[in-house]
């Protein structure tokens, strides 16, 4: 049974300031790709979805998290759908993109609207000094649009096989195995 779409999925204000958690309904959002394409939470209705939020296309954290989210064979066995976010613009995501032939979209927030509605963006320490900026998290929404699973210290090695094990774990609780 699915809940009704215009009550179940909160909007930007609602979650403001609030940490999701899970079962909780992620909010839909409306972002661009590199080539201005929209993504919508909505067009991704019945499969996993793997929202990964960094800080800089083509830094090396970054590059080592897309390329590891990029080869993992398990993630692609399950179809997740990958999308890639941070305050960088189309051309600077496009060339990234292309760089290491990334497969998936890589969707632009440059004021960090929907980066500060989800937590993703707002004071960090780095190295002893407080800064406001992207924080690298991950975000786990199941085919029901729900969260199943967030990251919100990210650290990159072995990241993406701990998303790969989380959903196996949740394909597992709904007896989808």
């Amino acid at each position: 049974m699915t809940d009704p779409a215009p009550e179940s999925q909160p909007t930007l204000a609602q979650t403001e300031g609030t940490r999701l958690q899970p079962g909780d309904s992620f909010p839909e959002f409306s972002l661009p790709d590199a080539a201005g394409d929209l993504h919508t939470l909505g067009q991704y209705d019945g499969k996993y979805v793997v929202l990964y939020v960094y800080p800089k296309d083509d830094t090396p954290g970054c590059t080592r998290e897309a390329c590891d989210f990029r080869d993992h064979q398990m993630l692609k066995q399950h179809g997740a759908a990958i999308l890639g976010i941070s305050r960088d613009d189309a051309t600077s995501h496009r060339k990234f993109a292309e760089k290491y032939s990334l497969p998936f979209p890589l969707l632009s927030d440059p004021d960090a609207e929907f980066l500060r509605a989800i937590g993703s963006f707002g004071p960090k320490t780095s190295y002893g000094k407080t800064t406001e900026g992207v924080k690298r998290q991950t975000f786990l929404i199941g085919p029901d649009g729900k969260l199943v699973k967030s990251w919100l210290a990210v650290k990159v090695d072995g990241h993406a096989d701990a998303v790969a094990a989380a959903i196996d774990q949740d394909v597992k609780s709904r007896g989808q195995a």
